[in-house]
């Protein structure tokens, strides 16, 4: 018979005796340990195959780990969609600088909390960065959720002009959007969430989440713009 691995014990007359491995499934092959005298322990019964976890009747299901728990959590998750926030507000110009920013209601950490008998866990996401595409076949990743323009901001040299541009996130567009389907850019913005969890004295983290808003920029060519700066 050839060997088997490591042997692991089972007690004789346990439910826990399954078919072959699946592909990628984690678990041991046991053999049969008897104290009565007369036979001869490796070969009283063959190995089986018992998967991690598998509990036989008399167990009961097995505990969820802490991590299984935290699963349960992330999936409870309700991420706000972000809400795309412009300057110029309704129609961009070729040169002048456009502010992009996200309404600040959707900026925040979300969290969603799971329990078992015995344990509770909960799973946070919090917003990283942004990632818009313009549309015109430029993008640009900002590491917070914009500057809201306000004509009262004052900076070094004095309140925010028409042609001021954005301290974190914005772009100019050197050609109009005309001949693009409906005469306007395609926009997004992808919103990049960390996700942690924590409880019963353990923590991790899941790969991350996005959350997206689209919108279209419709860009017109300045033929003049007379503003104060």
């Amino acid at each position: 018979m050839a060997a088997a691995a490591p042997e692991r014990v089972a007690e004789p007359g346990s439910a826990a005796q399954v078919a072959d491995p699946r592909p990628g499934e984690e678990g041991a092959w046991y053999v049969y340990k008897c104290s009565s005298s007369g036979f001869r322990d490796a070969f009283y019964r063959p190995p089986v195959w018992i998967p991690d976890g598998f509990q036989d009747d008399a167990g009961g299901s097995p505990t969820p780990s802490p991590e299984q728990v935290a699963q349960r959590a992330r999936g409870q998750l309700r991420l706000p969609p972000p809400a795309i926030r412009t300057n110029p507000p309704v129609e961009q110009l070729v040169g002048l600088p456009t502010w992009l920013w996200l309404a600040r209601g959707a900026w925040r950490q979300v969290s969603a909390s799971a329990s078992v008998p015995g344990a509770s866990v909960t799973a946070v996401a919090r917003p990283s960065k942004v990632v818009w595409r313009l549309g015109d076949s430029s993008s640009l990743t900002c590491e917070g959720p914009g500057t809201p323009y306000d004509t009262r901001t004052r900076g070094k040299r004095g309140a925010v002009g028409a042609r001021s541009a954005s301290p974190d996130c914005g772009h100019t567009y050197r050609s109009s959007s005309a001949g693009q389907p409906g005469n306007a850019y395609a926009v997004s913005a992808t919103v990049h969430w960390t996700v942690s969890w924590s409880g019963e004295g353990q923590s991790g983290a899941f790969p991350g989440l996005t959350t997206t808003a689209d919108a279209r920029f419709r860009v017109a060519e300045s033929q003049a713009l007379n503003t104060e700066d």
